[in-house]
This record gives C-alpha cells, sequence and structure tokens, in this order.
C-alpha cells in the first residue's frame, strides 16, 4: 500500500521537524532527525512500547507493529482499553488517543571505570502523536500483512490470512510518524581523567541480536522445507 492508499502524510526530504517534545532536556547531541534512521530503526526492531493514560495513570504496552510509509500500525484485541479508547471521543472534537510509542535497540554495554559513567550505546525511536483507530477494511488488512512482515518479510503471503471471525476481535490503530525523534550513544566510556589511572577494566561489551536455527512445529506436514525467506532471516 503507497502512503496516498492510506492518506498518510507526505515525507518531507531528509528529516523529521525537531518540537518541544522530541528535543532532550539532556544528551542533546544525541538526538537525530534524520528520516533514514528512524526508518532503519523501526524496520529493524521487533517490539515497540506504546505508553498512555489510563484513569488518569501512566500505563506502557509491550506489543508488535508494522511501518508503512509514514505511519505505524499496532494491533490488540477489540476488547482492549486503549485501542477502544483509539476509536472514541476525545475532548469532545475528534477520535484518537494520545501517546508515546518508543522502539529501543542496545548495542553495547559501557562499562567505565567509575559506576556514575557506565551506561549503554544504543539506538532509539520515540513518537508522539494521537493513535487513531481503522475502520476501512481494507486498511486493516493491509496493516496486519504489514505487522507479519516486519517480524520475517515475506510470511504473510505464506500464512493463512484473518477470516472474519478473526477480523472482528481485533482491533488496528495507526500513529502517524509526525512528531518524532531518534537518539543514539555510540563509543566508549566517558572516564573522568582523576579515574584512568584506576585498577578496573573499562570499555565496551557489543551486544547484537542473533537468529538461532529454526525449530519445527510438531505435526507439521510431511513435504513441507524451511522457506527461503526464513532460510535468509537465519544468522
Amino acid at each position: 500500500m503507497s502512503e496516498a492508499d492510506t492518506g498518510a502524510p507526505s515525507p518531507e526530504a531528509g528529516a523529521y521537524r525537531a518540537s518541544g517534545r522530541t528535543v532532550p532536556t539532556r544528551a542533546r547531541e544525541r538526538a537525530r532527525y534524520d528520516r533514514e534512521l528512524v526508518h532503519r530503526v523501526l524496520d529493524t526492531s521487533y517490539l515497540c512500547h506504546l505508553g498512555f493514560v489510563r484513569d488518569g495513570a501512566p500505563v506502557v504496552l509491550p506489543t508488535l507493529y508494522g511501518r508503512i510509509g509514514e505511519r505505524l500500525y499496532v494491533h490488540g484485541s477489540t476488547g482492549s482499553r486503549p485501542l477502544r479508547a483509539a476509536g472514541g471521543p476525545r475532548d469532545g472534537a475528534g477520535r484518537g488517543l494520545p501517546v508515546c510509542l518508543t522502539v529501543t535497540q542496545v548495542d553495547g554495554l559501557v562499562l567505565a571505570r567509575s559506576a556514575f559513567h557506565h551506561s549503554l550505546n544504543y539506538h532509539s525511536v520515540v513518537v508522539h502523536g494521537v493513535a487513531r483507530q481503522v475502520t476501512d477494511e481494507a486498511e486493516r488488512r493491509t496493516a496486519l500483512d504489514a505487522i507479519v512482515d516486519h517480524i520475517v518479510p515475506g510470511r504473510a503471503e505464506d500464512s493463512r490470512r484473518a477470516n472474519a471471525r478473526e477480523l472482528a476481535a481485533t482491533a488496528v490503530v495507526r500513529l502517524d510518524l509526525d512528531e518524532v525523534s531518534a537518539k543514539v550513544r555510540t563509543g566508549g566510556p566517558d572516564d573522568d581523567p582523576e579515574d584512568l589511572a584506576l585498577p578496573y577494566w573499562s570499555g565496551v561489551v557489543p551486544v547484537a541480536l542473533t537468529h538461532g536455527t529454526p525449530v519445527p512445529a510438531d505435526g507439521l506436514a510431511p513435504g513441507i522445507g524451511l522457506p527461503g525467506y526464513l532460510a535468509g532471516a537465519v544468522s
């Protein structure tokens, strides 16, 4: 589905516009607004955390997502209170649920000579906006395919699509990539000069996501081998 098909906003060239909510109060030099970087972090991660306020208290849910152009899609049960809220009235006008969605990749454990300077190397993305429930059936089906293909590209075509009963039990919300920022930390520890002579090891322990050997399900029909798209994902 193209961005025009979903009505998603057209991307500006190069970068997202910084806002009061996307400029960090600390370590501003780590903030990034590059569109390509944001897309890369989103496309190479699996899990997001969706934050919102429910009954006056903050709630954060880990969930899967998919990206189509300048929109993220999240799915869940139609019985989910936040997903129902995304389809209900807000402040008497319009529909939607104010949310903050985050994605983080850990790249390394940064071990300094002092406990104070221990840190992580990472790439993260934060998206602020209003999540809105998707009611158009074609867009919902396309969004669900995108979520499945986000886990393993090509999988949606190689599985049974949701039937009418399953679609009726599934809610889908979309979040435009409008108010977005990335944050990146790279490099070694920031040890204080007076600590450099201390007798403690200091450095970075790299962290990387790997895929193990696929394990076939019990009762797999005879003759079904490992799909090529899955074999290529194993590392």
